[in-house]
């Protein structure tokens, strides 16, 4: 398409097909009369018939003359039954019948229609099924409606099959009523206009509706001008519809709905309907019944157009044309405007009509005849002579297929051939000068396989030749033909290379033939009559469909969802799915999980993630960021996380702020829908400004949520209340109000909370209409959006006995049906869900403990597809079901287990049509009910409430207990799986890593000197009848074998890693020598010395985080280091570990004297650096040391704190990331969002840095205020500060400072 000059804009509306319907041509009721029952015998032909007796002419149904029916010489699909219904009507149904008295039926059938007995069209029924099921014997009828209805004078029967056991055999009928038609033929250059005086009392939407026919692929229907440069044009553009809209202010033209092609291959010399409706701004447009509606933006509608339409061109008498395109060159029908029959005006020579150029009132053009490649091994073969001036070949083509055999030629005895062929759509020309030569190649044109008609003229004129291509003479192909190389006595077009043409055997090689459409087929100038072709008397031919071009545009309707990008071959359609966030064979399958729930049961850690709320919905996926914990909170952030400074606004100049979140409103609200809770922080600081007008109740500040209803309650305060937090608690600084910003201070107060309706988050704006008063001035800070859970990721019922199941209203499938859901059960079979159709249905169940099936009928027959577990799956464990059915194929899944598919049919029914309700459980008949749980359970990305219609339903209950037999395996390091209610969580208690999956190390670095000490046993003081050793009688505990791990990171030498002492002077050292090496020393026996291993595996003082597990058995210690190097020793101090008394991390405060010296060295220098994960059997000391409410166990002396250096020293990327903006609110304890977690002693120290620069800050930054003007701040719009960490830092050091009066206050800004 070229550009369009001046400000009319072309608007390609590419439809997006999924409301399609039929294009009913008329009022079928009362239109089925017989029209074939009252023909002569000459209204019938055929391509053949078995004798006189079997002639077309006795085709009619229910009659006996003759042998009872038509009956061809030869059974195959080449024959056809015509029938000439003597002018052109409106067919609604068609029946058919075997030969009477005979075993002669046909079991299925084509039809196709014609206006002149040329250039045929195949129908196809409303789902795009091109077959019609026939007869099942001799003397029965069936009926077929045509659905839409079809005007023709022409119908031709085509058998496809028929009774196996004998021959074809038919009698038919057609049913329908006359059609009134008037036409008027444009050749090009003509055009009409209509003038018509505008009735300002008539209704307020002009209708346009005709048809029209044509073989060119460009040219004008109608153009309407109007004032201003506003225009309204309906054009073909290589053959597909375009709505043009020109506006003088170049006001765009925004589709309501999913885009996608109006009309395509219009250009195929077949009626075509189209109506045009204009409403306003609303504009509707029907091509062939499938419609799309636009919305024009600006002042364009109906009223201000001028009162005349041209028809066939662009006809402005007086006006300067904005833009030139070509004529319609075709015909159209039954023009009518706002009822009136412009072309019956156009017969009378009304005045209204104003004809340029000749016009005719008939559509008699000759008709071309097509040929129809229907396969890679079609083909056609034709004679061809070289006379005195060379030979010449000329066609046309058009294909989808980017590549095939178009024509070769059969040389003569001795010479070589000519090979025209198409590669990725190019037009490639083949020459070889002998048998057995290899070949030489060029090229023309590109992207020819875009189902356009594109001509080829190849001349070949002594040794020279020329290929033409589009009669482009710029795009034409020169070429010297070697020595001995002719045009060929034969030309072979589509199929395979002849024999002799240079490239070897026949049918080898990858090319395969020509599948699409030719037409004016030519040779030396002389049109080859096809006709005869078809009748035997010239060349040969083998799977052609003569006099029919067989084309289809496969990606119109788009079947390809969420914006997949569609292309086809002659057969089939492929949809691309890149960076759509979808896959499968439509792009209806998701990739994204739809919450940050799903995500933690698939043990994720939290991080940015893309989120799909709806699954295979409408929705597109949007980024979130998941905290994982017990509950994950899904954290959605805005582009007005910092604060905002209002002043001087009213209520005529009020301060607006809109927030634009990382998602739409409709993924928002599904997001929330699906949370089990939601709040939105908003901090409100004010000084002399108010919320409400205590004089009349008006509100002077307001937020607006996702409906865009107004909101004047506040953080923590109930929705009716009206009130902000402090009233709703009594607390107000002024009890006579409900608001603390309400008693108009001269100091900053604030009316801060958390927002947790859900039903009216997320903030979507922000109004304040209150500071400007003298010193009047506010502040507000939005954070961001957080939910919590995922309420239908549980949703539950436990089926209990086989005759019980929930039923739901019946599922709406038609195209595209997914189901999804988890199940678990003990049970060996069980429906698992089932809905059905008069012959439709769909149904899934467990049919063994290792076999699931997905079941279905579309039309097409029973189909199933299976998948086989290679364990059983009645294991009372969750198991994931995933089944989809689409127009390409279906597929089930099972877990993670490879999917079962199955192709759907070419050409086969596409509607899942279902009546019934949805039973889940079990069946209609109450057999074969499934026993066990089922959850999450979710149709085309709908999640069902099955927990709410168990409630009210025998034999089932809501919710089904029992995870940690399936999500256990996700609490790592020793943690233990906990049943909830509505999920699971991981028990860290008793080791060394915390998280949700207890996989977060609990790190720690050691300052000098610094030490923790862990007792095995609680102290308790002596009483006076106690003796001294009543304390440590739970201490008598012998270990004969002990697991220890732990990770370290230090440059220091001498280190003690670890020291456990007992009540009889037994102990273990773990240190580094002074050559980094690791030693570990037991001394199990008092009076030996002790054991010492050396384990010199490399400097381990290097500064790099190192992993060491210690693991004994009696007598032998096996050493492990880095996960790699593994050591084993022997003991001979002894193998049993008496009476545990402590563990010592860092410096031994009490050494005793029976330690060694070595031991002793080591244990009075400590450990500075990082120690992670310490685990000594089932005790953790550097959690019970850094926990809050430290337990009396454990004491820590010296600088010792939380760190996070043994996630950084590992794999960060196997560990939990936690998020550490602080936006990002996460959560540090079950239920609560977490602000800041880090923790330690440093942090006192950095604490008093940060006060002293803080103090430094408030006092430079009060200076510079000092020296501000005024109205520094915008009063009018929110602006976002450049740099958000400075912005509000001369509001918090007015609040600082105010802090001694306000000391009751909660400070928000640290």
């Amino acid at each position: 398409m070229g550009s369009v000059p001046g400000a009319f804009l072309p608007v390609i509306l590419l439809l997006s097909a999924k409301s399609w319907g039929p294009a009913m041509a008329g009022n079928t009721d009362n239109c089925d009369k017989p029209l074939v029952s009252a023909l002569p015998p000459s209204s019938f032909s055929s391509s053949s018939e078995l004798s006189s007796s079997h002639s077309p002419g006795f085709a009619r149904l229910n009659r006996r003359d003759g042998a009872g029916g038509w009956t061809p010489l030869v059974s195959d699909k080449n024959q056809w039954l015509q029938i000439d219904l003597g002018e052109r009507v409106e067919v609604t149904a068609v029946a058919t019948q075997g030969g009477y008295g005979s075993s002669d039926w046909v079991t299925s059938y084509l039809l196709m229609f014609s206006d002149s007995g040329r250039n045929w069209k195949q129908y196809r029924r409303e789902e795009g099924v091109s077959g019609f099921p026939g007869n099942s014997n001799a003397d029965s009828v069936v009926h077929h409606r045509l659905r839409p209805p079809v005007e023709a004078r022409h119908l031709r029967f085509l058998p496809s099959s028929w009774n196996p056991d004998s021959r074809i055999g038919m009698r038919v009928e057609a049913y329908g009523c006359p059609y009134r038609s008037q036409v008027i033929d444009f050749d090009g250059k003509s055009s009409l206009l209509y003038r018509f005086v505008k009735n300002t009392s008539s209704s307020a939407k002009d209708v346009i509706s005709l048809k029209f026919k044509t073989m060119q692929s460009d040219g004008v229907l109608l153009h309407r001008e109007g004032r201003g440069g506003d225009s309204v044009t309906l054009a073909l553009v290589k053959g597909t519809l375009f709505l043009l809209i020109g506006s003088g202010d170049s006001s765009p033209l925004s589709p309501s709905g999913p885009g996608g092609a109006l009309g395509s291959l219009l250009d195929d010399q077949q009626w075509h309907s189209v109506l045009f409706e204009h409403s306003r701004q609303l504009v509707n447009l029907t091509v062939d019944g499938r419609s799309q509606q636009f919305r024009v933006w600006g002042d364009l509608s109906q009223e201000d157009l001028d009162p005349e339409i041209s028809f066939g061109g662009i006809l402005a008498p007086g006006k300067s044309v904005t833009f030139q395109r070509k004529n319609f060159d075709g015909c159209l029908e039954n023009i009518n405007f706002n009822g009136e029959d412009i072309i019956d005006l156009a017969k009378r020579h009304g005045p209204q009509i104003l004809v340029t150029g000749t016009i005719s009132f008939s559509c008699s053009r000759p008709q071309p005849v097509p040929v129809t490649f229907l396969s890679a091994g079609s083909h056609l073969e034709l004679p061809g002579t070289l006379g005195q001036d060379g030979a010449t070949v000329s066609f046309q083509f058009r294909t989808w297929n980017s590549a095939g055999l178009l024509l070769s030629s059969r040389p003569h005895q001795g010479s070589g051939g000519l090979v025209l062929a198409l590669r990725d759509g190019t037009l490639r020309l083949g020459l070889s000068s002998s048998p057995g030569q290899a070949q030489s190649d060029v090229t023309a044109g590109v992207g020819l396989n875009d189902g356009q008609w594109h001509s080829v003229s190849l001349t070949v004129k002594r040794n020279q030749l020329r290929v033409t291509l589009d009669h482009d003479g710029a795009a034409s192909i020169h070429a010297t033909l070697p020595v001995g190389t002719g045009a060929g006595d034969t030309y072979r077009f589509g199929g395979c290379l002849l024999p002799g043409s240079g490239s070897g055997p026949e049918c080898e090689g990858s090319l395969g033939g020509f599948q699409g459409c030719l037409r004016l087929v030519s040779i030396n100038a002389q049109e080859v009559d096809l006709i005869s072709v078809q009748r035997g008397a010239l060349g040969n031919f083998s799977h052609l469909q003569i006099d029919a071009c067989g084309i289809l545009d496969r990606c119109l309707p788009n079947y390809c969802e969420h914006g997949g990008r569609c292309s086809q071959t002659w057969t089939a359609f492929h949809c691309d799915c890149t960076s759509t966030g979808y896959a499968g064979a439509t792009c209806h399958h998701p990739l994204y999980e739809q919450s940050c729930e799903a995500h933690r049961h698939k043990g994720s850690p939290s991080g940015l993630y893309h989120l799909d709320p709806d699954g295979s919905g409408p929705l597109e996926p949007f980024p979130a960021f998941c905290n994982i914990t017990d509950v994950p909170w899904t954290i959605l952030q805005h582009n007005g996380s910092t604060f905002t400074r209002v002043k001087g606004t009213d209520r005529e100049n009020p301060h607006r702020a809109t927030f634009q979140y990382a998602a739409t409103a409709e993924q928002l609200s599904a997001t929330i829908a699906r949370a089990g809770h939601c709040q939105q922080e908003l901090e409100f600081h004010c000084r002399r400004s108010r919320l409400q007008d205590t004089r009349d109740g008006t509100s002077l500040s307001w937020w607006v949520g996702r409906s865009n209803e107004t909101h004047t309650y506040w953080g923590g305060s109930l929705p009716e209340a009206q009130k902000c937090p402090c009233g709703f608690a009594g607390t107000c600084i002024d009890s006579r109000y409900h608001c603390n910003c309400d008693a108009d201070r001269d100091e900053w107060t604030n009316d801060t909370g958390v927002l947790s309706y859900k039903e009216h988050l997320p903030v979507m704006r922000i109004v304040v209409t209150d500071t400007a008063h003298p010193s009047s001035e506010a502040a507000y800070r939005l954070g961001p959006l957080l939910c919590q859970g995922d309420r239908l990721f549980w949703n539950s019922a436990s089926f209990h006995t086989e005759a019980s199941y929930l039923h739901f209203p019946t599922f709406h499938g038609e195209l595209s049906a997914d189901v999804s859901f988890f199940f678990k059960t003990m049970a060996s079979s069980g429906v698992f869900l089932e809905n059905l159709g008069i012959t439709d249905f769909i149904s899934l169940e467990l049919r063994s403990p290792v076999e699931v099936t997905f079941s279905f009928d579309v039309g097409n027959g029973p189909c199933e597809v299976t998948v086989q577990a290679p364990t059983p799956l009645n294991d009372n464990r969750w198991h994931l079901v995933r089944a989809e059915r689409n127009v390409k194929e279906a597929s089930l899944q099972v877990d993670w287990l490879p999917r079962g598919t199955r192709a759907a049919p070419e050409d086969g029914h596409m509607l899942l049509q279902l009546n019934s309700q949805l039973f889940v459980g079990g069946t209609a008949t109450r057999q074969r009910g499934f026993l066990g749980c089922i959850r999450s359970l979710q149709l085309n990305g709908e999640t069902l409430d099955l927990e709410e219609r168990a409630k009210v339903t025998p034999g089932v209950e809501p919710g089904c207990p029992g995870h940690c037999s399936t999500y256990g395996h996700l609490c790592h390091n020793g943690g233990r799986c906990r049943e909830k209610p509505r999920g699971f969580s991981c028990d860290c208690e008793l080791s060394a890593f915390t998280g949700p999956f207890c996989s977060h190390e609990i790190s720690a670095y050691f300052g000098p000197g610094s030490s923790v000490t862990y007792n095995f046993h609680e102290y308790y003081p002596l009483s006076t009848n106690s003796s001294p050793h009543a304390a440590s009688f739970q201490g008598d505990v012998t270990l004969t074998r002990e697991l220890i791990t732990f990770s370290f990171l230090t440059a220091q030498t001498p280190s003690l890693l670890l020291y456990v002492d007992s009540f009889y002077e037994e102990y273990l050292s773990v240190i580094l020598a002074r050559n980094g090496s690791l030693q570990i020393r037991y001394k199990l026996d008092l009076h030996q010395d002790p054991d010492v291993f050396n384990f010199n595996f490399k400097n381990m003082a290097d500064g790099q985080l190192h992993r060491v597990k210690i693991s004994r058995e009696e007598g032998v210690v096996f050493v492990e280091v880095n996960q790699k190097s593994r050591r084993q020793v022997s003991l001979s101090s002894g193998t049993e570990f008496n009476a545990v008394k402590s563990l010592v991390l860092g410096k031994i405060l009490e050494p005793g004297g029976h330690v060694d010296a070595e031991t002793a060295r080591a244990g009075a220098r400590g450990f500075s650096g990082c120690l992670s994960a310490v685990q000594f059997e089932r005790a953790a000391p550097l959690k019970a040391a850094l926990r809050p409410g430290r337990p009396a166990r454990a004491s820590v002396r010296g600088p010792v704190a939380a760190s996070d250096c043994g996630a950084r020293g590992g794999d960060g990327a196997a560990r939990e990331r936690t998020h550490v903006r602080a936006e990002h609110s996460g959560v540090m304890d079950e239920g609560e969002p977490m602000a800041d977690a880090t923790r330690g002693d440093s942090a006192v120290i950095g604490g008093v840095i940060a006060v002293a620069v803080f103090v430094l800050l408030c006092v430079a930054a009060i200076a510079i205020r000092l020296y501000q003007q005024k109205n520094l701040y915008s009063t009018k719009e929110a602006k976002p500060p450049e740099n958000p960490g400075h912005a509000p830092t001369g509001l918090r050091c007015e609040l600082s400072l105010q802090s001694a009066v306000c000391g009751n206050q909660k400070e928000y800004f640290f």
